[in-house]
């Protein structure tokens, strides 16, 4: 999965993506106005909420992993860059402070990212949520950490997916991409059904600039310099409330049922969705299956209007 953002302290916005699997929509909601001092009941940590964020090198599976969580729970998956085009669509006061920030051509100040995200976790009480993008580097986790205890919220599980580096290397070695649709294919699995074309296009397929070995060791020696500090804080002490669990495996179909039993384990109360305790209409090897059953979902509940009217 491409990175929205450079891993450095601090934050680039990037471009708008054309498709994305298990993020937020920007606009299925108004971004919340930011307050520090906005503390919630005590009563709402009592554990049992999940907030999850998930850590693994380039390649390790997190959109993967994280898609299929979404597709099974009630679940919401928040893309720090979505949350981010969101305020400058809106012309909120970060927004627009974002908005002449990257105008600049600078990066956005770590206390500037920290807003665009806790805007919207505030709004969000006892919900269960999965945040994509940041932290980044140990300093964001603890601003991160500090804010949420502040509001009697703090994050409840961390998962680090390890993933031996030459299998990821193997892994993107193999992929193919399809572009406008950001359909992506792996000639080890979930090969498509024709050499080189998108099933559902027939389009031809294309590798992606950033999979190819040199590229790949840049953005490994990028994940060990700024994200294993941050696995060590959450792994020590300093981390009063969020549980590390580490998952190991070489596909994401060895690692997700760790993953799922993981959830349940920590957290009995969380629901399923409706559609998922049907029989899953698409591979779970599919990152994009979420949103064709999200597609599916709204023209089954458009048909239900219909025959209602």
């Amino acid at each position: 999965m491409t990175p929205l953002f450079t891993r450095a302290p601090s934050i680039r916005i990037a471009p708008i993506p054309t498709t994305r699997s298990i993020s937020h929509s920007a606009s299925s909601s108004k971004a919340l106005p930011f307050g520090l001092n906005n503390l919630r009941s005590a009563e709402q940590n009592d554990g049992k909420v999940l907030r999850m964020l998930m850590f693994g090198k380039p390649g390790a599976g997190k959109g993967t992993l994280s898609a299929r969580l979404v597709k099974k729970y009630d679940i919401l998956s928040l893309s720090t860059g979505d949350l981010l085009r969101q305020h400058i669509a809106e012309r909120t006061e970060v927004g627009r402070q974002a908005e002449e920030i990257v105008a600049q051509g600078n990066l956005l100040p770590d206390d500037v990212v920290l807003k665009v995200v806790t805007s919207k976790l505030e709004g969000l009480h006892n919900k269960h949520w999965i945040l994509d993008g940041f932290p980044r580097t140990l300093g964001q986790g603890k601003m991160l950490d500090t804010h949420l205890q502040n509001q009697n919220s703090p994050l409840s599980l961390v998962v680090n997916l390890d993933v031996a580096d030459g299998v990821i290397l193997s892994r993107i070695s193999d992929r193919w991409v399809h572009l406008p649709s950001g359909r992506v294919y792996n000639m080890s699995y979930n090969r498509p059904k024709v050499d080189g074309f998108d099933d559902e296009t027939g389009e031809p397929l294309t590798k992606r600039p950033d999979d190819n070995p040199e590229i790949f060791s840049r953005r490994l020696k990028q994940f060990y310099d700024s994200t294993s500090p941050l696995l060590a804080y959450y792994a020590s002490p300093a981390n009063k409330s969020a549980r590390l669990v580490t998952l190991q495996g070489e596909t994401s179909d060895q690692i997700w049922p760790q993953l799922d039993a993981a959830v349940r384990r920590n957290f009995p109360g969380i629901r399923e969705r409706a559609v998922s305790m049907a029989k899953w209409r698409y591979s779970l090897s599919d990152p994009f299956a979420l949103e064709q059953e999200k597609r599916a979902m709204k023209r089954r509940a458009a048909a239900g209007s219909d025959a209602l009217s």
